[in-house]
């Protein structure tokens, strides 16, 4: 191979090098594996300020007798976009999801809901994130499964995609069901 011809594969195998990256990426899990101290332990305080024409979330919502979802969302978030889909199939098969609309513009999330769907049995708004600091939210989205008595089961932080549905929040939906 000479000198010419090899510069010239240079940009291609670059541009393949970094489609590979790329792919890599977009497939990963994107729980990022951040510690909460909340795993085992009650949830936290969950009392939300009022969103649209809804009454706001409150601990007794947490009190319901079944599993439930706690998601952390807002329509400026491009992968709640993402894991939206998931959150209505979910919401599809009777589990409660509480979705707490994070320092948003109460419009534009209004506006999200109605192109995408709500699967939000109740929504309710932390326009100054007090209450995702309480729940030790790193950002959006992030989602907790919490068991009947309360306790937080499991905490995804970044989208449900896929395959984070299928081997991570199911088992945890499925164990705090059983327990």
């Amino acid at each position: 191979m000479n000198r010419s011809s090899l510069f010239a594969a240079m940009p291609l195998v670059a541009f393949a090098a970094v489609g590979i990256l790329l792919y890599a990426g977009l497939n990963r899990d994107t729980d990022l594996g951040l510690p909460s101290s909340l795993i085992g332990q009650p949830a936290a305080t969950l009392n939300t300020s009022q969103f649209g024409q809804s009454v706001p979330i409150n601990d007794k919502d947490l009190a319901l007798n079944s599993v439930k979802l706690v998601n952390f969302w807002a329509s400026w978030c491009a992968p709640c976009r993402v894991e939206h889909p998931n959150l209505m199939a979910l919401a599809e098969t009777g589990i409660p999801i509480f979705g707490v609309n994070y320092k948003d513009d109460e419009n534009k999330a209004m506006r999200f809901l109605a192109e995408l769907g709500n699967p939000f049995l109740k929504v309710g708004a932390d326009s100054n994130g007090r209450v995702a600091i309480n729940w030790g939210v790193y950002g959006v989205p992030e989602t907790f499964v919490v068991d009947r008595e309360g306790i937080v089961r499991l905490r995804v932080a970044g989208p449900i995609t896929n395959n984070i549905l299928i081997k991570q929040v199911l088992p945890a939906i499925r164990a705090a069901s059983d327990g």
